[in-house]
C-alpha cells in the first residue's frame, strides 16, 4: 500500500474507472449527504483539469479547475471541492485546495481565482487568501458566496 497520490487530468486522459469514482463521490456528498438536487454534470467537466488524490484506487480528495472563460470571465476558478466522508476531518482539504491554487497559479498566472463558497466554508477558504465579494446567493438551494483571491506576484 502506497501513500496518497496525486493525480492532475485532463477529462480526455481520465480512466472510465477514475470518471466513474469521481462522479461517484460527488454524488455521494453534492446530492445525497448535502440533500441537493441538481445537475451535477454541467457541461464543464469536459474543459476542465480534475485534480485527484487517490489512495491506491480510492479517492480521497477532488477538485475541479477551470481556465479563465469556462466559470467567470476574468478568473480562473476552482470548484467541485470535495473531501471523502472516509477521510473527512483528516487533514486532506487543506493539502489539495493547496496544490489547486498552486497549479493555477501555474497555468494561469496573470489571473485571479474565484470560487463559489459554500457560506459555512467562508473560513476555510480566507485561510488561503480568498475574500468574499456580492452579496449571499442561493446556489442549488445552498448560501453560497463569490470568493476571490487576487493575482500574486
Amino acid at each position: 500500500m502506497q501513500g496518497p497520490q496525486y493525480q492532475l487530468s485532463s477529462f480526455a486522459e481520465l480512466s472510465t474507472s477514475q470518471l466513474y469514482e469521481i462522479l461517484k463521490l460527488r454524488s455521494e456528498v453534492f446530492v445525497v449527504e448535502q440533500d441537493c438536487v441538481y445537475q451535477d454534470m454541467d457541461g464543464l467537466d469536459q474543459s476542465s483539469l480534475h485534480l485527484c488524490q487517490w489512495q491506491d484506487s480510492e479517492l480521497l480528495a477532488y477538485t475541479r479547475l477551470l481556465a479563465p472563460g469556462l466559470d467567470f470571465d476574468d478568473a480562473c476558478a476552482i470548484g467541485r471541492i470535495i473531501t471523502s466522508p472516509k477521510v473527512r476531518r483528516k487533514g486532506y482539504g487543506r493539502p489539495i485546495l493547496h496544490e489547486s491554487i498552486r497549479i493555477c497559479e501555474q497555468r494561469w498566472p496573470s489571473t485571479p481565482i474565484k470560487l463559489h463558497a459554500q457560506t459555512y466554508l467562508l473560513d476555510f477558504y480566507r485561510e488561503f487568501g480568498f475574500s468574499t465579494y456580492g452579496d449571499e446567493f442561493l446556489e442549488d438551494g445552498i448560501p453560497h458566496f463569490f470568493m476571490e483571491r487576487p493575482i500574486r506576484a
